[in-house]
């Protein structure tokens, strides 16, 4: 289904029982929201579940410039006043992650449980010029170029050698991602800083990362600066951990959110 939500419209997807606690799942750079097939199965019999590409991914409108997580989490208000609910678990990985913890510091009054999930606290110079040099990539060179690149960053090579189902699917995802998200969004990555107001987040969270990530230090910063928060990880997970992990991934999800 199509929601119009802050000027532009939102592809979403809709399941679970009905009347029953709302879940909202928000992918992560260069995927959309097929990445989380597995958890919407498996907490779909307990949980009222909302899942929408983000800006610029998947069947999202994808306008123009740059992205910021001011942005993207507008996004998701209005999309939660859009479809009239009031207070929501919201689940993040990545760029969803960042996009969680900033609900979380500016809109708890509409959250229950949050989870980030592989993410970091920060932008870097460094991190700011890889993003840049992806941006240039893509634009010379089209989503095609970014595909292996971007796969094999994310994935432990065995996951890609015994996982081919999965490992094509997140390909196509980043491949057939529209330019102009995938700019937005890096632009977004680019220049962000979540610390300051860590410490005074109050609204019960969970952190997820798999163990060959390389955001796990960074996970592991933002769970130390949560007061009261918990983490759990993903052994032999890369970055997409709940896709390399459907069932573990599933399972702390579910532990949490009905705990």
């Amino acid at each position: 289904m199509k929601v119009k939500a802050n000027g532009i419209n939102f592809n979403c997807e809709i399941g679970g029982k009905e009347g029953a606690p709302w879940v909202v799942f928000s992918n992560s750079l260069m995927t959309n929201l097929s990445m989380w097939d597995d958890q919407a199965a498996a907490l779909g019999g307990i949980f009222r579940i909302l899942r929408y590409d983000q800006r610029g991914h998947g069947g999202t409108d994808a306008p123009p410039g740059a992205y910021s997580f001011d942005m993207l989490v507008a996004d998701v208000i209005s999309l939660l006043d859009a479809l009239k609910i009031e207070r929501a678990h919201f689940v993040g990985l990545s760029m969803g992650g960042m996009t969680a913890v900033s609900l979380a510091q500016k809109h708890p009054e509409r959250l229950l449980r949050v989870v980030p999930c592989d993410c970091g606290p920060a932008s870097t110079p460094q991190s700011a010029q890889q993003w840049q040099e992806r941006i240039e990539l893509a634009r010379a060179s089209g989503m095609e170029a970014l595909v292996e690149p971007t796969v094999t960053r994310w994935c432990p090579p065995d996951f890609l050698a015994t996982h081919k189902m999965e490992a094509d699917k997140l390909r196509q995802m980043i491949r057939t991602t529209p330019l102009n998200g995938f700019v937005g969004c890096a632009s977004a990555l680019s220049d962000f800083d979540l610390r300051p107001g860590l410490s005074a987040i109050r609204v019960p969270t969970q952190f997820i990362c798999g163990t060959k990530d390389a955001t796990l230090p960074g996970t592991k910063a933002l769970h130390a600066a949560v007061a009261g928060s918990t983490m759990v990880e993903v052994l032999g997970a890369g970055h997409i951990s709940n896709v390399e992990q459907p069932e573990i991934f599933s399972r702390a999800l579910k532990n949490f959110l009905t705990g």
